[in-house]
């Protein structure tokens, strides 16, 4: 065999034995005609909303149960009289001089607060929560004058009671910018397992605008209707949360409802120091006449400090020591049950004039959690 005999005879045998592989390739070959219809998404067009919170910031409380204990103080109370027609309700000279007084031994007991989340979408976040708070009282040491209301023993007997139904919203309208709205709904009082007459439900609301100005600072303004300090009053809103670079100072403020200054010990410790306004208008039934709202209107200025734990995954625990300062204990009478607004100027003269010594409180509870 020539050497043009065995090279044809190599040739053969080297596209026999691969003709498969080339044929198998061209059956598998990709049919790039069929995107030919696609195309890239223009990120220019995605609509971008701005997030509900900032890093570093105290966790969010979906369910929390808390025990809350004042120390013993002083309370002073003013003299009550029925009025000359004898069916207006109750009422009081503010210049009277006080005429019942006691030594308050105990103030407190148990809070349930709720948070939950209805919707959670990026263009909308709403979340619902009932709450009850309880303010009991044990009070010895009375003295009473002749004309004295009696309002020792029916808080010492009944104490008081919140209901709440609070709902907040948060609507993003751009990558920064966003809106917060926030309705509640309290039914307070010394009423038991039977509730007061549902026209004595006060209804508070606030609304915030409010900028995201990175992952680390927010801002807002806004206005309230609110009963945080006793009496109806409307207020200016201004929220300030911010974190520092290595995320270990921040601050968290809904000014003027509270105001804290923050530090992150770690992921799982944390300490807020600042100050609380907490309170209502409580309905006591027995200075209720006919159909009208004799109210407590409780107000209180908590300076205190905070410590938040992390106990196991979302389980965290906070311990909370302060001071109560009494800012109101005053009352007033609404005739047919209809609110007025009094605010920090108004000259209404209140139905009874009373006072309470300030002092320490603890608050310890346990919460389920969101970071």
């Amino acid at each position: 065999m020539s050497k043009k005999q065995i090279c044809l005879l190599f040739t053969i045998m080297f596209l026999a034995g691969f003709s498969p592989i080339f044929a198998q390739e061209e059956e598998e070959e990709e049919d790039w005609s069929m995107y030919d219809d696609l195309e890239l998404v223009d990120e220019s067009n995605v609509k971008r909303f701005a997030k509900p919170t900032i890093v570093g910031l105290s966790p969010t409380r979906f369910l929390s149960v808390s025990y809350d204990q004042q120390l013993g103080y002083d309370m002073n109370l003013s003299a009550a009289r029925f009025p000359a027609s004898g069916n207006s309700g109750w009422g009081v000279d503010e210049a009277a001089p006080i005429s019942e007084t006691g030594r308050v031994n105990f103030t407190g007991g148990m809070r349930f607060n709720s948070n939950i989340p209805i919707i959670s979408k990026s263009n909308l976040v709403w979340q619902s929560g009932l709450n009850y708070m309880r303010v009991g009282y044990n009070i010895g040491g009375v003295e009473a004058e002749q004309n004295a209301s009696g309002l020792t023993q029916i808080l010492d007997e009944r104490g008081l009671n919140n209901l709440n139904w609070t709902n907040t919203f948060f609507v993003p309208i751009s990558e920064e910018n966003f809106f917060i709205f926030q309705g509640s709904l309290d039914m307070s009082g010394d009423y038991g397992f039977s509730l007061q007459p549902f026209n004595t439900v006060r209804w508070s609301l606030a609304a915030v605008y409010a900028k995201r100005v990175s992952e680390r600072k927010r801002w807002g303004l806004g206005l309230a209707r609110t009963y945080r300090v006793g009496n109806l009053n409307y207020v200016p809103v201004v929220m300030y949360d911010v974190t520092s670079a290595d995320r270990k100072w921040g601050t968290e403020i809904l000014f003027p409802a509270r105001a804290h200054g923050r530090y992150n010990f770690s992921k799982s410790a944390l300490l807020l120091f600042g100050y609380e306004l907490e309170g209502q208008s409580y309905r006591i039934n027995d200075f209720s006449v006919g159909n009208n709202s004799y109210e407590i209107r409780r107000g209180e200025l908590r300076p205190r400090i905070e410590l938040q734990k992390q106990l196991s995954g979302p389980f965290w625990m906070h311990f909370q020591a302060g001071y109560r300062i009494d800012y109101t204990f005053n009352a007033d009478e609404l005739e047919g049950s209809r609110e007025f607004f009094r605010g920090f100027f108004g000259t209404q003269e209140y139905g009874m004039v009373n006072n309470l010594g300030n002092t320490v409180y603890f608050n310890v509870g346990i919460s389920f959690v969101t970071l």
